[in-house]
Parts: C-alpha cells; sequence; structure tokens
C-alpha cells in the first residue's frame, strides 16, 4: 500500500517542530564549520568521524520528518470488524466511531488513534502504533547527535590544537565562543530531555504500557501476558531483522496481530 502522509494543522506544534528543526539545523552547519571540517582539513580528526556526524545528522532528521508526517494509526470511518473480533471493540465517546480497545481520542487531532501513546507537539503528530518505531528513532538518533556535538565542542575547548589557517574575518571565526556555547547548551538540553524520554519509552514498551495508560492507571486492567524482549520490538518495529530497526528509510509491515491493520508507513 502507499505511503500516506498525515499533517496536523496545529499552529503550536508548527512552532515546536521548527525549534527541533532550527536546532538540527544550528548543530549540522555551524559545527561542522566551526570544529569538524577545519579539524579534518588539518588532520586533527580521521575522515570516519566526519562521515559518522553527518550520517547521524542525517538519519536524525530523517527520522523526525517520517514521525512528524506518517499516519500514526487513524482509525478509518467505517472499520471491517470482523464477528469474531466484536468484544475486543468498543465505541468512542467523542468521535461515536468503533475503535479497537486500547485505542485513544485524541482531542488536538481530532481522531482516535489504534493503540497511542501520547501526543507529540515536538513532531505535531500522535505517537501511535504505526509510528511509534519512528518515533523510538528520533529520540535515539537525536541523543546520538547531541551526545556527539557536547564531544565536539569539549574537544574544541580542552583538546584540539589551534588551528594553524583560520579566517578571522568569518562569523564563525568572530563569534566562536558564543556558537561554541550555544551549541553546548543545545546540546545538554537535547540529549538530557531525549534520554528521559527513551528510557521511558522503552520501560513502556518492554511492559507493554502506553504512556496514557500509565497516566490513567489502566495498566491493571492489562492482563495479556508478556512477551520476550524480541518479539516486543518486532512488533512495535514491524520486523524481526534487528539492523532495520535502525533505518527510517523503509515501510512498517505490521506484524500478525488479531486487532492489526495494513500499515501506511
Amino acid at each position: 500500500m502507499s505511503l500516506r502522509l498525515h499533517f496536523v494543522v496545529d499552529p503550536m506544534g508548527w512552532f515546536c517542530v521548527s525549534m527541533v528543526l532550527f536546532i538540527w539545523l544550528y548543530n549540522s552547519v555551524f559545527i561542522p564549520q566551526l570544529v569538524l571540517l577545519p579539524h579534518f582539513q588539518e588532520g586533527h580528526i580521521p575522515g570516519a568521524v566526519v562521515f559518522s556526524y553527518f550520517l547521524t545528522s542525517l538519519l536524525c532528521l530523517a527520522a523526525l520528518l517520517r514521525a512528524s508526517t506518517a499516519d500514526p494509526g487513524r482509525l478509518p470511518q467505517n472499520p471491517n470488524i470482523p464477528h469474531s473480533e466484536r468484544e475486543q471493540w468498543e465505541m468512542c465517546s467523542k468521535c461515536n466511531l468503533m475503535r479497537p480497545k486500547r485505542s485513544h481520542h485524541c482531542s488536538r487531532c481530532g481522531h482516535c488513534v489504534r493503540r497511542m501513546d501520547h501526543h507529540c507537539p515536538w513532531i505535531n503528530n500522535c505517537v501511535g502504533e504505526d509510528n511509534h518505531w519512528l518515533f523510538l528513532q528520533l529520540c535515539f538518533y537525536t541523543q546520538l547527535l547531541s551526545l556527539f556535538t557536547l564531544v565536539l565542542d569539549f574537544c574544541q575547548f580542552y583538546y584540539f590544537q589551534p588551528l594553524a589557517r583560520s579566517d578571522g574575518e568569518r562569523f564563525v571565526w568572530r563569534h566562536e565562543l558564543a556558537l561554541l556555547r550555544f551549541s553546548s547548551f543545545t546540546g545538554l538540553l537535547m540529549f538530557g530531555g531525549m534520554s528521559n524520554l527513551f528510557y521511558t519509552q522503552i520501560t513502556g514498551i518492554l511492559a507493554d504500557t502506553t504512556t496514557i495508560e500509565k497516566m490513567s492507571h489502566f495498566v491493571e486492567e492489562i492482563d495479556a501476558p508478556r512477551q520476550p524482549w524480541q518479539q516486543t520490538f518486532a512488533e512495535v518495529f514491524g520486523t524481526r531483522w534487528k539492523i532495520l530497526w535502525l533505518l527510517p528509510f523503509r515501510k512498517r509491515q505490521a506484524l500478525c496481530s488479531p486487532l492489526s491493520f495494513p500499515s501506511r508507513v
């Protein structure tokens, strides 16, 4: 099935996404010009470090764009419910549509989402069954890119040798200290925030509990037996090939499940 884009009309969400894109652009343009590329040209760092930095930056951006525009699992207007599964469905009191249990109505988006975890303003989208894997990738690559940036900032301050060739008239050199301080501040902010979010997401997946269920004390009503962690993550990422769990440039295929729908992500 073809890829379907999903956009949420929310000015606050657009602002939050713009802020995230600004931080990504800042650390992907100024930091390479100020630290990465000059020290590579003078032989202070190997080319593998430069390649790894830009690859991490690319994967982070791809995960952000895909998580922001992917269908999180929006339910159709007239779902075809097999008679044997009707007990696993319920009526939404807000949109008056049938939905599988553990779905949730998002007041910001205005529709129900299958196994909705939460609505994230930083991607201006819900995190649900079909894009949860992209949100996990975004958290992971944002941590990695932030840590990479912090290490480069630290090395620029305390480890790297002074550059033999530097154009003092260029903007990045005239404001080097301010640019590095802002980069370190955003790096610490993003790394700390994403590390905490990534930890809560991983523990929630292992416990088979969404953020909404934790907040609404719905955990006691979920009596399904726990699965091995490999199977749990395979269902989230839509594949048992662990190497594919790291790639946002693919289409998720939902594993066999009684209440699963064809994924459009």
